[in-house]
């Protein structure tokens, strides 16, 4: 006997209208930003035009500015303070063609690129904040990880002027490496002797800020994942899939320095993937082995007739000198 299915006979119009009010929504959130940021760009163009104007100098500015901001306050709100001002003045000065600015990012993201001051860098930021729909939280993170700088030192001054105008896209392999990872969020002491399990421990419990630092395009797969040869199991430490590239990513963790025989083993790793696990449209996997010290010359001895595609970086456990890497770039671009 067939039993009835309660049906609400609502639900479509139910589901319309939810479609209809979600949408508006959206429609609202997206207007909203956008007046604000044509406002704050407005008000950053009149304050530039009055200096102009009026021929004030620099150090008057300040007290401009100041003086500006009491009244403002007053009448229109704490959202008019000196240092939002300063900021929309700053604002219009480096986009002063309104048509870069994009509505897709909000007044916090471009709070934050507005205190980069190297045009290539800002540029590259706000390019791949909108590519990769990054929050506030994680523009700060990658600016202050040196992100821009970590994969412009692979690349030559066509390279760098490319990635600052288009963003970090990636088309094979080599741009899915960085050298070093940043793992400053697992928030292990630099001095603290700890284990390769606590290491791969903490970056399951920050899997997150892990994937954030991997980059785009990483699906976890599993941690310890078990490969049987010869009736003997040997484990992977982190497995990940990764969309863009369609293959695995096998990423192996090594508190010390590499050894020839640890690129062996990841060699026998991916070859048992590609074998055994790949679909017909998967490509070859990758690896990545991940060590807080290498050898480069011992890498490159080890790896050579290699025809797997096998990486070697460090990780380091504290932010980067920005400086040092600032500094590094500068001297690519002026060669």
């Amino acid at each position: 006997m067939k039993t009835l299915k309660n049906k609400n006979p609502l639900s479509s119009l139910i589901k319309q209208i939810r479609s209809l009010v979600e949408g508006a929504r959206v429609n609202v959130t997206r207007n909203i930003n956008k007046e604000i940021l044509q406002t704050y760009w407005q008000v950053g163009k009149h304050i530039v035009e009055f200096e102009q104007k009026g021929n004030i100098k620099a150090e008057y500015g300040k007290q401009l500015l100041l003086n500006l901001s009491k009244e403002l306050v007053l009448e229109l709100g704490k959202g008019f303070s000196r240092s939002n001002l300063t900021y929309m003045r700053l604002f219009y000065q480096r986009y002063q063609k309104g048509e870069t600015v994009s509505h897709k990012l909000s007044w916090s993201h471009y709070f934050e690129l507005l205190k980069i001051d190297d045009e290539l860098e800002r540029s590259f930021y706000q390019r791949q904040a909108i590519t990769e729909n990054w929050t506030t939280r994680e523009l700060k993170r990658h600016k202050t990880s040196a992100l821009f700088q970590r994969l412009a030192l692979s690349k030559d001054k066509q390279g760098i002027l490319a990635l600052a105008k288009k963003g970090h896209i990636i088309k094979n392999d080599t741009d899915l490496v960085k050298d070093p990872y940043v793992l400053e969020f697992l928030n292990i002491p630099e001095k603290y002797k700890y284990s390769e399990k606590e290491l791969e421990q903490n970056i399951i419990d920050n899997l997150q800020e892990f994937l954030l630092e991997l980059g785009k395009g990483f699906a976890f797969i599993g941690r310890q994942y078990r490969v049987t040869l010869n009736n003997k199991h040997y484990r992977i430490d982190l497995v990940f899939y990764h969309r863009i590239l369609k293959c695995f990513v096998l990423i192996d963790l090594k508190i010390n320095d590499i050894e020839h025989h640890d690129i062996g083993q990841m060699n026998m790793y991916l070859g048992y993937f590609e074998t055994e696990l790949n679909e017909k449209n998967d490509n070859p996997p990758i690896g990545i082995i991940l060590s807080a010290e290498k050898d480069s010359v011992m890498v490159e001895y080890a790896m050579h007739g290699i025809s797997n595609k096998i990486f070697v970086s460090k990780y380091q456990l504290y932010l980067p000198d920005k400086k040092t890497l600032q500094r590094k770039v500068q001297e690519i671009l002026d060669k």
